[in-house]
Parts: C-alpha cells; structure tokens; sequence
C-alpha cells in the first residue's frame, strides 16, 4: 500500500497563535493526522487545547526567551522539532498618515520579529536534530499586492515572506524547507482588527473580492499549511503558495 504523504505520524509541531483562527485549526488538523504538538499563544485560552499529545505555552510570540522555550518544552515532551508554524500576527488599518511609530513597530514585532525568532530556534534544532524539517509561515495576501489602509501589517508580512526565501536558500541542503502560505480575508476573529465592527458586514464586503465569491474559512487554510509541512510537499521550499480565492489574480 502506497502511504499517504500527508499523514503527520511522528512528527513533533510547534504552531503560534494557536488559541483560535487558522492556528486552532492547524493544531485540530495535525493532531488528526498523527502529530504532536506544541500550541503556544499570548492568550490563556490555549490551554483548552492540552492534552497527551498537545503541550501548551503562554506567551508573547515576539519575544526570544518564549520562542527558545517553546522550542524546549517540545524537546521536554516530545523529544524532537520537525514543523514550526509561524501563524500569530496581528493586523492594523490605518493609512501610512495616520499610523504611528509606536503601532507600526508594534505590528513588526508581533509578526516580524516573532516570525524571526521562532524559525532562528527552530532552525537552530532542526540543524542539531540532523533530520531537517519544514518552516511554514502564514503571511497575507498584502505580501504580493497592495491593499490601502494596510502599510505596517503589508510590510511586516512582505519582510516574513523574504524571511521564508533566505531560510530555503541557507539551510535547503540541510533538508530544510520553509515556505509561506498566503490567505485572502478568512472568518475569523482577527476581521475585527481591520477597523469594522460587524463581521457579517466584513464577510458580506470582503467575499466579493474574491473571484470565488467568498471568504474563506480557517480549517481551508489549515490544509495548505498541513500540505506543506508534509512529506507530500517534500521538494516545494521558499515557494509563497496564494490561499486567496483568487484575488492576487485579477
């Protein structure tokens, strides 16, 4: 019987933001499919999500002393790191005017900042592992097109995806991939951080943006993300993969 490349037996995966969204998600999926897991988020909230083959940690995704004991509690539980999900972020709708210094280097901090940290920690066991692994980073679609109203959560995503390519480039023959997973506007509670207080009226704007004619929903993503981290994505590294309904397309 030929095996199914996407199973995720064995492998041990640290997922950030993993409270709620595309994080609770991709956790729910790779545990279905055979992984153990490290779930850190700021929120206390993820510690609904422990259990024998989840482990949880609270804390702030940007800062490297979370990111090295994330990596350890994996290693404490788990005894290994295959797969890092870079999925906590937070967004901003303002224009460049209206945006301060302090929410600008806020939102490159969360995203930007954590991203780094957590692959260098990844990274860095992965390369002492000797078994290589995957990287997988959830940016945005506003990482190849532009959107108004979006200058720091744009660049703080665009600064990610270049991230992504240079860990590909530097660690590629070290059997490591990493590759970055580009949504459009998804149903989840991060709609409220674009400035509109109603998610149905976000949902009711947003879907006709996309050619498919919707948003998309966070288990939809959490396929693309489990896809790469698997062995079924064994030669696709520094690739940024649009989950946009289509909408860098027209």
């Amino acid at each position: 019987m030929t095996p199914n490349k996407l199973n995720l037996d064995g492998q041990v995966a640290v997922v950030t933001g993993a409270a709620r969204g595309i994080g609770r998600a991709t956790v729910d999926l790779m545990r279905a499919r055979g992984a153990r897991i490290v779930a850190s988020d700021i929120s206390e909230t993820v510690r609904e999500l422990e259990g024998a083959d989840v482990a949880t940690l609270v804390g702030d995704v940007a800062d490297e002393h979370v990111a090295k004991r994330t990596m350890a509690l994996a290693m404490e539980c788990f005894g290994r790191v295959d797969i890092l999900v870079n999925n906590a972020g937070r967004t901003l709708n303002k224009s460049l005017l209206d945006t301060s210094l302090a929410e600008w280097e806020a939102v490159m901090a969360t995203n930007a900042r954590g991203a780094f940290v957590q692959s260098r920690e990844a990274v860095r066991a992965m390369v002492a592992s000797g078994r290589g692994g995957a990287i997988v980073s959830v940016v945005s679609v506003v990482a190849a097109v532009a959107m108004k109203d979006l200058s720091a959560y744009a660049a703080s995503k665009g600064a990610i995806t270049q991230l992504v390519k240079v860990i590909a480039a530097e660690y590629g023959s070290m059997g490591i991939r990493a590759n970055a997973v580009a949504p459009g506007v998804v149903e989840t509670d991060i709609l409220q951080g674009i400035g509109v207080a109603d998610s149905r009226v976000t949902l009711a704007s947003f879907g006709g943006v996309h050619p498919i004619g919707r948003v998309a929903q966070a288990d939809e993503i959490a396929e693309v993300i489990a896809f790469l981290a698997s062995p079924a994505a064994s030669f696709m590294t520094g690739a940024l993969v649009m989950a946009d309904g289509g909408y860098s397309a027209i």
